[in-house]
């Protein structure tokens, strides 16, 4: 089940925080609880993405994402990600998220996520993600400007635009065995 109560108190705990750039970082914590374990007792891949909903969404309310999106009728949407699990989390290991968004290009957002448990990062994932509306995907540079922002976005590390490629030329629908 989502943890919608976890999501409405990391939204309650940051909403009087400063307001960030669009690119700048979001910094919370959360505990991995033992319903956010699989068979063997460590954080379900699964359950690692949900939790960075719990960093990215207080991100994107913070920025004003969230606020335009509102206003304009929009929704916003996961259209891919790419995740890196590098060291285990158990029960009760209390977890520190960063969240930033690194740039966008003609139809994407990219927002960067780490998962860290003291020094070190168990997890890293980057998120492909799209403003919509009933006609489509809402272009970044519409949203920037619902958001007062300016349109131009960031460099984006070579990592991501190799990534951006490689999925460029992934067939879609994918060809049955």
């Amino acid at each position: 089940m989502y943890p919608f109560f976890r999501l409405a108190l990391q939204s309650l705990r940051f909403r009087a925080a400063p307001r960030l750039g669009l690119t700048e970082p979001h910094v919370t914590t959360v505990i991995c609880w033992p319903w956010d374990l699989d068979p063997w007792r460590e954080l379900n891949n699964g359950r690692t993405l949900t939790l960075y909903d719990l960093g990215r969404i207080p991100m994107a309310q913070r920025s004003g994402l969230v606020e335009a999106v509102r206003r304009m009728g929009w929704g916003i949407t996961v259209a891919g990600n790419t995740t890196r699990y590098r060291r285990r989390v158990r029960a009760f290991d209390r977890l520190t998220l960063h969240s930033r968004c690194i740039g966008w290009d003609a139809r994407f957002l990219y927002i960067e996520q780490s998962m860290w448990r003291g020094g070190d990062c168990t997890s890293h994932i980057l998120i492909r993600s799209a403003v919509t509306s009933a006609s489509g995907i809402v272009a970044p540079e519409r949203v920037l400007a619902a958001m007062g922002q300016p349109a131009e976005s960031p460099p984006l590390p070579g990592w991501v635009t190799a990534w951006i490629t490689a999925e460029a030329g992934r067939p879609w629908p994918p060809k049955l065995a």
